[in-house]
């Protein structure tokens, strides 16, 4: 954890809430976008964030930095708000809702694209739900290793297991290049 943020959690565990702020300011964004690409309703994902940091502000004092940085703290908090999320609505976490295509004028070019998608999200959706999050919080969210074990609660080497193991299944069905193009295509 950086010292900045040492400073910042010390100083709100000892009540200056208002220094929470600067935290929000910092990790709003990657927060909200961890969950924007699992829900995809956007006021929803507002909702969820903010419940994200409204619950970070209220556990700010049994914080404790020596299991984990701040950041795998919130995301930790984002994902069960996820869970807890798609549990009262009882409905399923689906990977497809995870994707999103950017819409082209050229529609020949977007029917292809959707097309090699939907190849992919099927390919993905043989995954288990754990290697599904692993995959993505690997590829698409750019989390390290050490963090995605922070937040799942795995530890570093098996977390590293999934993900091999996922990339090689996808291999051999012959998508990951679909995969890694449309990541590409996303963030364009």
């Amino acid at each position: 954890m950086e010292d900045f943020e040492k400073q910042i959690i010390q100083k709100c565990q000892k009540g200056d809430l208002e220094e929470f702020d600067r935290l929000y300011e910092y990790y709003f964004n990657k927060i909200y976008r961890f969950v924007a690409y699992r829900i995809l309703d956007k006021q929803t994902a507002e909702d969820i964030t903010s419940q994200t940091f409204f619950k970070a502000l209220k556990g700010i004092k049994g914080f404790n930095a020596d299991k984990g940085n701040f950041s795998s703290w919130s995301y930790r908090i984002a994902r069960n708000n996820i869970i807890d999320y798609y549990r009262g609505n009882k409905s399923n976490l689906d990977i497809s809702k995870m994707w999103k295509l950017r819409s082209d004028d050229d529609l020949e070019n977007e029917v292809e694209i959707q097309e090699k998608m939907e190849q992919a999200l099927n390919a993905l959706k043989k995954l288990s739900k754990e290697h599904q999050e692993i995959l993505i919080m690997r590829i698409w969210d750019n989390l390290p290793y050490k963090e995605i074990a922070l937040i799942t609660g795995k530890s570093e080497e098996n977390c590293k297991v999934i993900f091999f193991r996922s990339i090689q299944r996808l291999r051999k069905e012959v998508v990951l290049s679909l995969i890694v193009m449309s990541l590409i295509i996303q963030n364009l």
